[in-house]
């Protein structure tokens, strides 16, 4: 069980790995498209028609990080709450299994001792001697 454990995380760890990969190469592919290709020409057009509003591009800013970091701690506090949560997940479920092993080798025990007893007054039907209230009925 524990070699199912070490595979199953360092599956986890590709997967992590692998999302930040992916996440790396979309940020310098928006960042190559916003450079090369001017993306963004439209906020600098805003800007440049209403200069007025260009005081406010630093809340904003400062609003998006804010934001953003806001939601990475967030997303990693839930996620915390959920590996948590999946391993008491993972107790119980190991803990029921147990439990319903332990209660069907118990039924089966049981069974057989009745089987057993079943058998044994079978015998003694048989080797018991008759009796004249036998013989009546």
């Amino acid at each position: 069980m524990d070699s199912a454990k070490k595979i199953a995380t360092a599956k986890k760890h590709s997967s992590v790995l692998g999302d930040l990969i992916i996440l790396a190469v979309v940020v310098i592919v928006m960042l190559v498209l916003s450079y090369f290709f001017n993306v963004f020409i439209f906020l600098v057009e805003l800007f440049q028609k209403h200069p007025k509003a260009i005081t406010y591009i630093d809340e904003i800013i400062t609003l998006l990080v804010t934001l953003s970091v806001g939601l990475a701690i967030f997303s990693w506090r839930r996620w915390r709450e959920l590996k948590q949560e999946t391993a008491q997940r993972i107790k119980l479920q190991e803990e029921l299994i147990m439990m319903a092993k332990t209660e069907a080798e118990t039924e089966r025990i049981i069974s057989k001792q009745l089987h057993c007893q079943i058998q044994l007054h079978k015998l003694e039907e048989k080797n018991k001697p008759a009796t004249p209230s036998d013989i009546q009925k």
